[in-house]
């Protein structure tokens, strides 16, 4: 049997299982699926777990189950291209026909001295836990820092507030205003719906350090009981050792087919690859599809389009606790209850159609 390897159960290589189970794999193929969890998880959703208002359980979605499938649970410790190889934590080796590297990404901490050792994570299943756990012993009225007011930072903010009303919530922002990377009113929306629910946002923030008691804004130091990081991502490890072409974000470099310049039987989706767009479970699904479309062609033996089609996000919703929140889908801003609705409405579809 020909094997398709597939490191990682994020959101694209659950599309491409969800594709090619049960009708759509060839005969001669099985599917290898490795992760570190039997299941899979909704990390859009990582504040929540973090913040205490969802459960572990509601953030798991069953990997589907197929005789031709076989999961197993490890950490990838090495991708070796040129044996078509993948290495186990476990010394295992698993060898491949066809590769698809859905690894995810990482925190990245930009040189700041001590925030990978006194900073909490929201980047994986494990981490978020250990966050929750953190917060949820913090002593009453005591402080708790976010550091980066992207997507993540600004939900995980939002959510402490109602869950914690006692605690002191910093949010730490580089920019002149929150989110300033969407519309003006969007940002300004989010900004105040801040200030009036006691979430103090520090703008134009640059943290220069970090220790056990605190942290320290343009050197001036902010005692903090937990500080979290949210303030940018890069590919785990095992994809930036990989000896491949990358950006500057260290994202991989790809052909318009998704697969590695000059190495057709290796993919790259998600958080690891170059693509025009910020990394998103969106932007994933999207890739994954396209991926599965060339896959088909491949095992086929048909010609490979010189180019895919532009994959279509259909735009990006935010929550403000459970009641508000704030989207932008196309030109459209949307803010306060209408956009809250729309993304639990997309969460329970998906969590739905995956078959959970």
């Amino acid at each position: 049997m020909k094997k398709l390897v597939l490191l990682g159960g994020g959101y694209g290589s659950m599309r491409a299982m969800q594709r090619l189970l049960p009708n759509d794999l060839p005969d001669d193929t099985e599917i290898i699926l490795i992760d570190r969890l039997p299941y899979h998880c909704l990390k859009t959703e990582y504040y929540a777990l973090a913040a205490g208002t969802a459960s572990d359980q509601h953030l798991r979605v069953s990997f589907p189950e197929d005789p031709r499938l076989t999961i197993k649970y490890a950490t990838v410790t090495d991708i070796r291209l040129e044996d078509k190889q993948v290495a186990l934590e476990n010394d295992e080796i698993v060898e491949y026909d066809k590769l698809i590297i859905g690894l995810g990404c990482e925190d990245k901490y930009h040189n700041v001295p001590g925030a990978d050792v006194h900073t909490y994570s929201i980047q994986t299943m494990n981490q978020t836990r250990r966050t929750y756990e953190a917060i949820n012993n913090i002593r009453p009225q005591g402080t708790v820092s976010i550091v980066g007011a992207g997507l993540s930072g600004v939900e995980l903010a939002s959510e402490l507030r109602e869950s914690r009303p006692d605690l002191t919530v910093k949010l730490f922002d580089r920019g002149e205003i929150i989110l300033s990377m969407f519309p003006k009113k969007l940002s300004v929306y989010v900004q105040n719906w801040f200030l009036e629910h006691g979430v103090d946002v520090i703008n134009k923030s640059n943290i220069t350090k970090v220790d056990e008691n605190g942290l320290y804004n343009h050197d001036e130091f902010i005692q903090s009981d937990a500080v979290i990081w949210t303030a940018g991502v890069q590919p785990v490890e095992v994809v930036r050792n990989l000896n491949v072409e990358k950006d500057k974000s260290g994202r991989v470099i790809l052909t318009p087919q998704h697969f590695l310049p000059n190495n057709e039987d290796v993919f790259v989706v998600g958080d690891c690859a170059s693509l025009p767009h910020a990394p998103s479970a969106q932007l994933a699904e999207g890739q994954a599809e396209q991926i599965v479309t060339i896959l088909k062609k491949q095992w086929n033996n048909e010609p490979l389009p010189a180019e895919l089609p532009k994959i279509k996000l259909k735009g990006v919703l935010g929550s403000l606790g459970k009641k508000h929140g704030f989207g932008l889908m196309g030109e459209r801003t949307l803010l306060g209850r209408v956009p809250r609705v729309l993304k639990s409405g997309v969460l329970w579809m998906y969590k739905y159609h995956s078959g959970s």
